[in-house]
């Protein structure tokens, strides 16, 4: 069960018409939140994300399943989860919530580290193309101010001088 404070943020997010994805993000960000406490732990930031995406649809966020790419078994649990986003709202039987918090306990808690999370973004960056990583890097540019801007130009130029040698 969602925490009431990330429903809330969910739903502040639509009302100011922001996209289901973001919606979601904010269960995604509680389940990372949860691992990092040591609630329970995650077998990749990919666990740690599905299990995110899960609780948004559950909890009535219009998140489509995954198109392609994905198996039939994970598009049909994201529809399942729809449909229960959608109906009355029913309890998980205390069983078979144990259950599956004893499984997630078992796991580790390194797969919401910052670098496990970085290197997910950065696998995912690279198989969406040059060209959206330029417009994602065209955007940042825009809200990160002149202070930032700065910033970025001299880590770029450290980087840079780093490699050649």
């Amino acid at each position: 069960m969602p925490e009431q404070e990330t429903v809330e943020r969910a739903k502040r997010d639509a009302e100011e018409g922001k996209s289901p994805s973001t919606q979601a993000g904010e269960f995604v960000r509680e389940e990372m939140d949860h691992i990092r406490e040591g609630k329970h732990g995650a077998a990749s930031p990919q666990q740690a994300i599905a299990i995110g995406l899960s609780k948004a649809r559950r909890a009535g966020v219009k998140l489509p399943p995954p198109r392609r790419g994905s198996s039939e078994r994970v598009r049909e649990q994201a529809a399942r989860d729809t449909a229960k986003g959608r109906s009355a709202k029913t309890a998980t039987s205390p069983s078979r919530s144990r259950g599956s918090m004893k499984g997630l306990r078992k796991q580790g808690s390194s797969a919401a580290s910052h670098p496990a999370l970085s290197r997910f973004a950065k696998g995912a960056a690279r198989r969406r193309g040059a060209a959206d990583r330029h417009r994602a890097g065209m955007a940042a540019v825009k809200t990160k101010g002149r202070a930032g801007l700065r910033r970025a130009a001299r880590k770029a130029a450290k980087t840079r001088s780093r490699h050649r040698s």
